[in-house]
């Protein structure tokens, strides 16, 4: 059963990376979870990040991962916490533990470990450290020599810990070897740290993946120690990759600012990692609004999921869709700068093509996947003159085509009105007069226009092209 006591508190939970790298996907559904919890319930999102690895870590991992989550659109409460700057706080919990004899200091050298690790091998059984200094006199320590402090973690029963997805999770206390708490160059270790941290940020729930139920009993153990309530348990599974596998490199997995460049919306992507692994009946979809108020730990599934990059595909095309033209355009404005060539379209941007792909949208909505979809869909905009054609559009920009274009230059001159609607009725018109079907001038018309063969419906190229420009592009090709 969860921690009666804990969950009267109001909720606070953590997104707590180590600034490595990026924020991978996995990282991005936990902070999900975790601002999902916080929000639905009225609580606080708190951010900490864990630099204690001063190898590591970079100034420029934290701003990739800060970056990430603004982009994804969790906001957090206070200002991030480093962990390394709280070492002194660790220190001071490693000597408590130290004083009260819940701890003790370890002598053991590299050279023992290693023999003792030799040892293990050789009986083919797995390797625990059994540290003689644990009931040696203290006088009997060599004088001057490192030492490390080691948790005095009991050695008989059981440490239970019950997770609201794994469930009741029993680890054999005899297996659990005296974890070192404070390294011999006084640095505090990975889980003393959390714990402290944890407990001083009043941490109600620890929302995290699975890989880390092993260190959920070795903190159990610190917590009991300490005297301190343990927060809720919630171990959520891993995301595999199609083949079954953990999701790694190998698999393609990347950073959230990769699927930023690919053009994929914040809220696609957090309602496709909302997926893996947490559900609500059958739905596919849903909005932020729907997710905060049906989002509970309770309905986090213990199996691990697969990630499918064709179904992030769909419900990003879904969202494509159902998004306002304005948001979509201003999401494009801001994707630019992230874009290899985001410089070139930001310039034709300003020199009036922003406002012609801004006109285009809803009529690209429908057949775009993602951003960088419509962006493509609209490059014919700002494309020099005279356009380059590829295969296929020179394939049918023959002798025929161009006369054809050529004879309809006159029928959509001294136009009163130029707009889709206009242009369309004279252009039907042409093709009655001249005895063709709509297919066989609406073609080679977006060949001469927009160089390919695949665009935005023809009509509203020439309207969002306007005038000038639509008749310079069709004199280029009829002439």
């Amino acid at each position: 059963m969860p921690n009666a006591n804990a969950s009267k508190s109001p909720v606070v939970v953590r997104f707590a990376p180590s600034p490595t790298g990026f924020l991978h996907i996995g990282g991005a559904r936990t902070a999900l979870f975790n601002w999902l919890y916080a929000r639905a319930n009225g609580g606080k999102f708190v951010l900490r990040i864990e630099d204690t690895d001063r190898e590591r870590n970079s100034p420029e991992a934290v701003e990739a991962i800060l970056d990430g989550l603004k982009w994804l659109e969790l906001d957090w409460d206070d200002e991030p916490v480093s962990q390394y700057s709280r070492a002194d706080r660790h220190k001071e919990v490693a000597e408590s533990l130290l004083a009260d004899g819940n701890a003790y200091r370890c002598y053991l050298t590299q050279e023992e470990l290693a023999a003792m690790r030799e040892a293990a091998e050789k009986e083919k059984r797995p390797f625990r450290v059994v540290s003689p200094w644990r009931d040696k006199d203290p006088a009997d320590a060599p004088k001057d020599a490192p030492y490390a402090i080691r948790l005095r973690s009991p050695q008989d029963g059981e440490t239970l810990i019950n997770d609201h997805v794994q469930g009741q999770v029993t680890f054999a206390n005899k297996d659990l070897d005296d974890l070192i708490i404070l390294r011999s160059d006084g640095s505090p270790t990975y889980n003393l740290a959390v714990v402290v941290d944890d407990h001083d940020m009043g941490i109600t729930h620890v929302i995290r993946g699975v890989d880390h139920l092993t260190n959920a009993a070795r903190q159990s153990q610190i917590y009991k120690l300490m005297g301190w309530t343990e927060p809720e348990w919630i171990h959520v599974p891993l995301i595999h990759g199609p083949d079954g596998a953990k999701l790694s490199k190998r698999h393609g997995a990347l950073g959230a600012e990769a699927y930023r460049e690919m053009g994929y919306l914040p809220i696609a992507l957090r309602n496709y990692l909302v997926r893996l692994g947490w559900s609500h009946g059958d739905d596919e979809i849903f909005s932020t609004e729907q997710l905060l108020e049906w989002f509970d730990i309770d309905a986090i599934n213990k199996a691990p999921a697969r990630f499918d990059i064709q179904k992030l595909e769909a419900i990003n095309a879904h969202w494509i869709r159902a998004t306002h033209p304005d948001e979509l355009f201003d999401r494009i404005t801001h994707l630019l700068p992230h874009l290899p060539h985001g410089d070139e379209v930001s310039t034709a941007f300003s020199a009036g093509a922003g406002r012609k792909l801004h006109d285009l949208i809803p009529a690209m909505q429908e057949r775009s996947k993602t951003l960088l979809d419509l962006i493509d869909g609209a490059k014919f905009i700002w494309a020099e003159r005279p356009l380059a054609l590829d295969a296929k559009a020179a394939k049918l920009l023959d002798d025929e085509t161009r006369q054809m274009i050529a004879r309809l230059l006159p029928a959509l001159e001294h136009q009163t009105e130029w707009s889709a609607q206009s242009i369309e009725a004279k252009v039907r018109e042409f093709t009655d007069n001249e005895g063709l079907k709509l297919g066989k001038v609406a073609q080679p018309l977006r060949a001469a226009l927009t160089g390919t063969t695949v665009s935005p419906p023809i009509f509203d190229v020439m309207a969002v092209l306007g005038e000038h420009e639509t008749f310079a592009r069709l004199k280029d090709i009829s002439h």
